[in-house]
Parts: structure tokens; C-alpha cells; sequence
């Protein structure tokens, strides 16, 4: 193992407030297309059931232009061109406003990895972009411990496609053989990493869904079971 990556959703940072960005959304769909909040709503909630269908049967990401055209088309009207973008980058933004929040000891997860070799990020993305995510890394302290962040909608494919593991890998200097990848998904993070030769660890601390099924090398159930894995390989290969 010459380098650690760690997923974003339900590994580094559990979700909180889903309801009200969903209930932000909606009212500025139905300003910006002149219908009933209600009508917005069901049909963001139509958007989102696409997005999850485009990643797993197609596996790449829908972003946030995608869900404003999306649930315009649903609603049988066409939002005007000039509120397009700051309709999508509104879709984008509410994420920073009302914030998902660390998983208890992902930080000093990820910054003791970072002390040791480097660290990176694969996260599969969506209504909320990459460049948002990236805003919520920086306040909550990971930022400077990672030193590649791989996010879907920039990559143009999502996991478990090969592309999300060996850009990373490049980026970070190794080969993706040499990887630990721990998420919380066995169909994406799981299956993805070990497709190419590394390994998986699965993290159940916060969605535990497969955690009896899993075929990853390990499985962490929170943070310091992980440092205290960690801690044993560091004492391990210093005696060899």
C-alpha cells in the first residue's frame, strides 16, 4: 500500500439538511418557471430518481444544468435561457448554505494517512458539483491532507469506472495496484478498485447496507477502527 483514497458521501461527511436544499430548490424552480412550488418539487424529486438511474445503468454523473432542464422538461415549460445558469449554479450552491458534516474522526483520518503517504479523494457527484464539494473540504479541514481530489462530473464517468481510480493513481504517483480505496459502496467503491488490482475498505460507520456481503480486504466500522488498522500496518512493516 503506497497511498489511501477515501470516498465523500457517507465516508468522510454524513448528509444533514437534505430536505431543506431540496425545499430551497424547488422554490427557485418554480420562480424561475412560473409554477406552483408543489409542481417544482415532485418534479425535482423525478430529477433526483434519474440521476441515481443515469449512475448505476450508465455510470456518469447528471450535474445540476441536467436537473434544471430535466424537471423543466417535466413540467412541460422552458425556464428562459438567461435564468438557466443561475438557476443550475443556485441547484449547486445550496449545499454551502445548509452543509452535510464530518463523519466523527474522518479528519484525523485522513490526516494521519496524509503523514504517512499521500491521500486522495474519489467522490461520485450530482445535484451538488465538484467545485461545491470542494468548498465543504476546505471549511471542515481536509483540504490541505489530499492531495488529489477526483470528482465525477469533472471526469466525465463515475465510479466504478476505471477512469475515476487511474487519474487519481497518476495524480498521486502510484499505481492504482498500490491502492486503498475505503467507501462505503461495495457496486462502486468496492468493485471499482478492486477491478484494477488495489484494495477495498469498506466503511460502515455510517451506511452498513453491505457490510455482511462486502468482499473488500477490510472494513473499517468508524474512524478508529481505521487508526487503529493503520496504526498496526505502520508498527508491522517498520519491523520488517
Amino acid at each position: 500500500m503506497r497511498a489511501v483514497t477515501f470516498d465523500f458521501w457517507w465516508t468522510l461527511f454524513r448528509d444533514r439538511d437534505s430536505e431543506l436544499r431540496h425545499a430551497l430548490r424547488a422554490e427557485a424552480l418554480a420562480d424561475a418557471a412560473g409554477v406552483p412550488e408543489e409542481d417544482a418539487s415532485q418534479a425535482l424529486r423525478a430529477a433526483m430518481a434519474e440521476f441515481a438511474r443515469v449512475h448505476i445503468a450508465e455510470q456518469r454523473t447528471l450535474g445540476p444544468l441536467d436537473a434544471v432542464d430535466f424537471a423543466a422538461s417535466l413540467l412541460g415549460v422552458a425556464v428562459a435561457e438567461e435564468k438557466r445558469a443561475p438557476l443550475a449554479e443556485r441547484f449547486a450552491s445550496v449545499i454551502l448554505e445548509h452543509p452535510p458534516v464530518p463523519v466523527e474522526g474522518a479528519l484525523d483520518a485522513v490526516r494521519a494517512v496524509a503523514a504517512l503517504m499521500p491521500a486522495g479523494l474519489i467522490s461520485d457527484t450530482g445535484i451538488s458539483p465538484g467545485k461545491s464539494l470542494r468548498v465543504l473540504l476546505e471549511r471542515n479541514g481536509f483540504l490541505p491532507h489530499l492531495r488529489c481530489l477526483t470528482f465525477s462530473d469533472e471526469v466525465g464517468v463515475a465510479k466504478p469506472q476505471s477512469a475515476m481510480f487511474a487519474r487519481t493513481a497518476n495524480a498521486l504517483g502510484v499505481d492504482v495496484t498500490d491502492i486503498l480505496h475505503v467507501g462505503d459502496l461495495e457496486p462502486t467503491d468496492i468493485a471499482g478498485i478492486q477491478s484494477l488490482g488495489g484494495r477495498g475498505g469498506l466503511f460502515t460507520a455510517v451506511n452498513d447496507r453491505y457490510a455482511a456481503e462486502t468482499r473488500a480486504e477490510y472494513l473499517f466500522t468508524s474512524w478508529a477502527t481505521f487508526l487503529d488498522w493503520l496504526d498496526a500496518t505502520e508498527t508491522s512493516t517498520d519491523s520488517l
